[in-house]
């Protein structure tokens, strides 16, 4: 699924030091969290592979009978296509298959399969349409398929670009591989996932995943709604998600996963760069994040109310693995936050206690306009109509605004927030500062 967020994590070049970062302010933090309703998560952080922080809040389940524990594990989502990426390059080093292997060897009936390469599904330049973006999808999603179901449901998508042209996330790539590492061996997905990574590491809380068992530390995904928690009403059967999307697993574990990746213990140091190799913000089974000049690999992950992220530092030698299964605000900005505590950046612990006013229809008119940034390439208009505010940023969707005083507006499903000039006594409607993900810029009207 896609979310709404046009500010990534991008800050100024600035030298780091995290030997000593304050434990209790991130204890602080997701403690808050927690007794606010903001977020139900594990959070692990690990130097030179070991273990320098934990980090727990929520419960497995609307029935808050059990709170989520360092053995707790989560859906990824996809997080799951390192692991894929990870087998391929294995295959690669062992000449089974290379990066420009087309998939007619293994599938020929798959659209422009004489033009695809191994590659081009790794970085998403296939032109596989993504089947998670098709309408039906929801419905899909609840069904158990078999792997022969999935390869008819790519092979029944036209392309939507020539291979190699642009690029666009395919969920339907990533299923593509899984079942080009079956074709290509004679094995499962499955057993490859077992005896490559998770026997080879020790990993003891990973696995392909099945129906969710709460009884067994396995977290539910959930939504907060009428003032609690409840289990959200879906759940994707894991044979849809397949090497896209279906693993399980725990923070300890996968820092464990990205610290081993980054050092040789997985693929070499030749396929870990091509991994890392960026193209249109994608690699080849990785994804960067730049945090204050240094740059994280790894990848994040969604599936139903799940969100995930797994990355590794490797100038730091540090890993963060982040799994959440409920949010009431930006996984991003919770990211920014951990981030920020333990490189010891400026973070203020945010208060959640303010609440929404109201304003009259006639004082939002007094906010619209057209906006822009000396600092961004982007406008965003402010609509005020029928008592509603909207805001709109250059080339995406309209979403709502509440108003938490006279001049702070919010949009809490992507952490943003929109503050504008003056006092609350005599507001400045010519300028306002827009804040997500650590970074704030300002607007002025045009």
């Amino acid at each position: 699924m896609k979310k709404l967020l046009f500010i990534s994590l991008l800050f100024s070049s600035v030298v780091l030091s995290a030997q000593d970062f304050d434990k209790q302010k991130l204890d602080t933090y997701i403690d808050s969290l927690q007794k606010n309703n903001k977020a139900s998560l594990a959070v692990a952080i690990s130097k030179s592979n070991k273990p320098v922080y934990e980090g727990y809040a929520g419960f497995l389940s609307d029935k808050n009978e059990k709170k989520i524990d360092s053995n707790t594990k989560f859906r990824i989502g996809s997080i799951t296509k390192t692991f894929t990426a990870v087998i391929i390059f294995q295959l690669i080093e062992e000449g089974k298959i290379t990066l420009d292997t087309k998939v007619d060897q293994f599938f020929p009936d798959v659209k422009n399969a004489n033009k695809i390469t191994v590659a081009h599904l790794l970085s998403h330049q296939s032109g596989i349409f993504n089947f998670t973006d098709a309408p039906l999808f929801m419905n899909l999603m609840v069904q158990k398929k078999s792997k022969d179901d999935l390869l008819e449901i790519i092979k029944d998508q036209d392309s939507v670009f020539e291979p190699g042209s642009q690029t666009s996330y395919s969920n339907s790539g990533y299923v593509l591989l899984g079942l080009i590492i079956e074709k290509a061996t004679g094995k499962s997905y499955e057993t490859h996932l077992k005896n490559r990574i998770i026997d080879k590491l020790g990993l003891k809380n990973t696995a392909y995943g099945d129906k969710i068992e709460a009884e067994k530390n396995e977290a539910t995904s959930l939504s907060f709604q009428n003032g609690k928690w409840n289990n959200f009403p879906l759940e994707s059967d894991m044979s849809i998600p397949f090497s896209a999307g279906a693993i399980v697993s725990t923070p300890n574990d996968l820092n464990q996963f990205t610290y081993a990746l980054f050092n040789g213990k997985l693929v070499s140091d030749e396929s870990i760069t091509k991994m890392k190799e960026i193209k249109s913000g994608l690699g080849h089974g990785l994804i960067p994040v730049p945090f204050y000049g240094k740059t994280a690999y790894g990848h994040n992950g969604k599936i139903d109310n799940f969100e995930s992220s797994a990355y590794h530092f490797k100038a730091d030698d540090m890993s963060i693995s982040v799994l959440a299964n409920g949010l009431t605000i930006g996984f991003n900005d919770i990211m920014v936050g951990m981030l920020s505590i333990y490189f010891n950046r400026d973070f203020d612990l945010p208060s959640f206690d303010q609440k929404p006013i109201e304003l009259s229809a006639e004082s939002l008119k007094k906010y619209a306009g057209l906006f822009s940034s000396d600092a961004l390439p982007i406008q965003i208009v402010i609509n005020a109509e029928n008592g509603n505010i909207t805001a709109q940023a250059t080339g995406q969707a309209a979403f709502p605004l509440t108003p938490y005083s006279h001049r702070e507006f919010r949009f809490d499903q992507a952490a943003i927030v929109i503050l504008f000039g003056g006092t609350s006594d005599a507001v400045d409607y010519t300028t306002f500062t827009l804040k997500q993900g650590g970074q704030q810029f300002t607007f002025k009207k045009q």
